[in-house]
């Protein structure tokens, strides 16, 4: 398994059908248009785990500043293929991206994951490489 920094519209392109199954709202062209909107405007980037020309996991980070952390990666979209859950992929790229973090002087990793049921797999797994739940994330809509 190798994890890749997507640099090209192709690399988006092939990893957006694996993000499509975390961000289901999208379609393909919506989804490649926010990408390079955020890639523009916040350097949003993403990192892909992949073997034998198969994307298997992927995440959407960005490199931040912020008083409470001092420098960061905060990883906005993570997923693992469906089809490829359990298999290592997930680990691999959690290992890049604290190898990443270090090589940056980045001092914490952060990211949210929704509370409904059927994330329970995926908080243990958070847990087992080593984050804690430090707060509470709040949001408000606004129609």
């Amino acid at each position: 398994m190798q994890v890749n920094i997507a640099s090209s519209d192709k690399d988006i392109e092939k990893i957006c059908s694996v993000l499509l199954q975390l961000r289901p709202q999208y379609s393909m062209e919506t989804l490649t248009q926010q990408i390079q909107e955020q890639r523009r405007s916040q350097n949003y980037q993403l990192a892909y785990v992949e073997q034998d020309n198969q994307v298997l996991c992927v995440a959407g980070f960005v490199m931040t500043l912020k008083l409470a952390w001092g420098k960061c990666i905060y990883i906005d979209d993570l997923v693992t293929d469906e089809q490829h859950r359990s298999t290592g992929a997930g680990q691999v790229l959690m290992a890049w991206f604290k190898s990443f973090a270090a090589d940056n002087d980045c001092k914490e990793i952060h990211l949210d994951s929704g509370v409904g049921l059927n994330r329970a797999a995926a908080h243990k797994f958070y847990l087992q490489q080593g984050f804690v739940i430090a707060s509470h994330h709040f949001s408000l809509a606004i129609k």
